[in-house]
């Protein structure tokens, strides 16, 4: 028996009881009389408590469920229950609703998603920025209404959902690419999923290149080596032509091996994932290095000169900052007229560690400076090759700098030459006072007067 019959059938047993003491005390009319206003007291009150019931189920609000006594107060108990239960299950499910919600915008793809007739009813954030649109305003809108790309509106009405489709300038972001692809479910409804793969389009493309580039550079050495060495092997030649075209053979084999050793280089920095030590480097000892470098491959045609603070430090790989430098300085020397000035300087600025190389070259337009670190890219392409750049040393600078967390600034104006800056973060870099029992090394550097 359940506690709804029990405590009824208490309170019919205590009006029994009740009933039968006045009956035997004061006879039967008074012993009915009793009866009969008990009973019509429990039915007003419980006409009473249904009434409270009926305003709180018409108009449930959580919190609200009134309080009684006796078997209401029970009813009211249960209720209660019940309502905290189902809030219960309510919350949760908005819960998980919620985190699902944020699970799909955390996405770095997009999604949106139609009914059965193509409308939106919603989509999340990078799909609104991939498709330019406003969840807000454009709810309930039929997406061909919204997207009017024709290979769109084909691939959603040929309903071939096999393979995605590939949409460019797309959105709020040019010059991206777009991959969107279409997912029937439920009934007759679409989840239309985006990747953005702008950046995998573009690897894709310096691969390309990359192998188009390494094939043209490594196709005219070889067409020269085999062009002689057909020459010498098939007509007969004089002892001192043979000699030259040896000589010839043999700068465009040093070519190779160069073009073939930086790109070793490359493929090693690639490929180590992890960081440069924080070793400690001897910058007076390099750029000593570097300005012999200079000089040798400067052969007295340009004025070099040499401003190094011996106090700077810098913290990383030896081998690799003396590639990434040497480059730099390379490249000034080769692409500097003869006598012209070429400065090499080491300093220390607001706790960061600044490599410089300055030269009064024939200068940079501004719209080539941001594509200098690609491979293979040249400004000039026919003077690189004469002063034997292989394309491949601003591309290394690039990738050493990146690793030690330096940032590489230019500046530079045609005609009056260029400053290559290499600004080092504080973690690498350091500036520790010389003793004073060791004088400053004068690393200023005059004209060299003969080929080093």
């Amino acid at each position: 028996m359940n506690v709804i019959w029990a405590r009824s059938a208490a309170i019919l047993i205590v009006l029994g009881l009740a009933s039968a003491g006045l009956y035997f005390l004061s006879g039967p009319v008074s012993a009915l009389s009793f009866l009969c206003a008990a009973l019509l007291g429990q039915l007003l009150y419980y006409l009473y408590q249904i009434n409270r019931l009926w305003r709180v189920l018409d108009a449930p609000a959580y919190g609200e469920i009134p309080s009684a006594l006796g078997l209401w107060g029970e009813v009211y108990y249960r209720l209660h229950r019940l309502v905290k239960r189902w809030r219960m299950q309510v919350l949760q499910v908005e819960q998980q609703h919620t985190r699902f919600i944020q699970a799909i915008q955390a996405s770095p793809n997009g999604v949106l998603m139609l009914d059965d007739a193509d409308q939106i009813e919603w989509c999340n954030d990078v799909a609104e920025q991939h498709f330019g649109l406003n969840a807000r305003r454009d709810v309930r809108q039929r997406i061909t209404h919204l997207i009017r790309r024709p290979e769109f509106v084909q691939y959603l009405t040929l309903q071939r959902f096999d393979d995605p489709l590939l949409m460019r300038d797309l959105g709020e972001h040019k010059r991206s690419v777009i991959a969107v692809q279409i997912l029937p479910y439920g009934e007759n409804r679409k989840l239309v999923l985006t990747n953005d793969i702008t950046k995998l389009e573009n690897t894709e493309a310096m691969r390309r290149d990359f192998v188009a580039n390494v094939s043209h550079e490594l196709k005219t050495p070889l067409t020269v080596l085999t062009g002689f060495l057909e020459t010498v092997r098939d007509l007969p030649v004089s002892e001192q032509d043979r000699n030259r075209y040896l000589d010839m053979m043999l700068v465009q084999s040093m070519r190779m091996q160069h073009l073939v050793e930086d790109l070793l280089v490359l493929a090693k920095l690639e490929s180590d994932a992890l960081p440069p030590s924080y070793d400690r480097v001897d910058m007076a000892s390099m750029a000593a290095h570097l300005v012999h470098d200079a000089e040798a491959l400067s052969q007295g045609r340009h004025q070099l000169s040499a401003d190094i603070d011996p106090e700077v430090q810098i913290r990383g790989a030896e081998t690799e900052l003396f590639s990434a430098f040497g480059n730099l300085v390379s490249n000034a020397v080769r692409y500097t007229p003869d006598g012209g000035r070429i400065g090499i300087r080491l300093s220390y600025e607001n706790e960061h560690a600044i490599f410089a190389v300055s030269d009064t070259g024939l200068g940079i337009a501004a719209d080539h400076i941001p594509r200098l670190t690609e491979r293979f890219y040249r400004v000039d392409r026919s003077r690189s090759r004469d002063t034997g750049g292989t394309g491949l040393g601003l591309a290394i600078v690039k990738h050493v700098l990146s690793r030690h967390h330096a940032d590489l600034r230019i500046t530079s104006e045609v005609g009056r030459g260029s400053v290559f800056r290499v600004v080092f973060p504080p973690d690498r870099s350091g500036h520790a006072p010389v003793p004073a029992a060791h004088p400053q090394p004068d690393h200023s550097r005059q004209p060299p007067q003969k080929a080093a």
